[in-house]
């Protein structure tokens, strides 16, 4: 599967762009948006160096394709005709701008205390993620019960309004429920 960075990724369907990128054509346009005005107030002199290869709705597609389907930046750069690296720093500028504009900021386990309404029925799910066995400190993250290395992601969502209410990520090793109390 080759895919040209001049995909034509304007003419899918609504449904066909969720399933390619995992998220709706609205939300992309928000994300769009929210990294141009971002990079809009960034009170940079000149604008030095080359222009880039990928306008600004092309990188956050990269992003996307990065986030959906976890591919390493080799992969994605083959695709896209560009760099491991050049991927990589598109993808890691893309986050930190998202995450500045404030629209797509997950809250911490602090906005469960802070609430001033405490929902009724919150649902709670923790869930391990492999990953490569590190280089120091394995005991920290080998998972007993999945016997190999992992981080753990906790999720609290309110069900009745379906909103996530915070997230949180720790060490493979831990109980779920101590990771709860941290």
């Amino acid at each position: 599967m080759f895919i040209s960075k001049s995909m034509d990724y304007q003419n899918l369907s609504a449904e066909q762009f969720k399933r390619r990128f995992g998220v709706y054509k609205q939300t992309y346009r928000k994300m769009v948006e929210s990294v141009k005005s971002v990079e809009a107030d960034s009170n940079s002199p000149s604008k030095r160096g080359p222009k880039p290869k990928l306008s600004i709705e092309e990188q956050v597609l990269v992003t996307l394709e990065y986030w959906r389907e976890y591919r390493t930046y080799f992969h994605i750069g083959t695709s896209w005709e560009l760099s491991e690296s050049t991927i990589c720093r598109i993808v890691n500028k893309t986050e930190k701008m998202l995450l500045q504009s404030g629209n797509f900021r997950l809250k911490g386990k602090k906005a469960l205390l802070n609430q001033a309404e405490i929902p009724v029925v919150t649902v709670m799910d923790v869930t391990e993620t492999p990953i490569e066995r590190p280089q120091k400190k394995q005991k920290d993250f080998f998972s007993g019960k999945r016997g190999y290395h992992t981080l753990k992601s906790q999720l609290v969502a309110d069900q009745n309004t379906e909103e996530i209410i915070c997230v949180f990520c720790g060490k493979g090793r831990g109980h779920d429920f101590s990771l709860f109390k941290k």
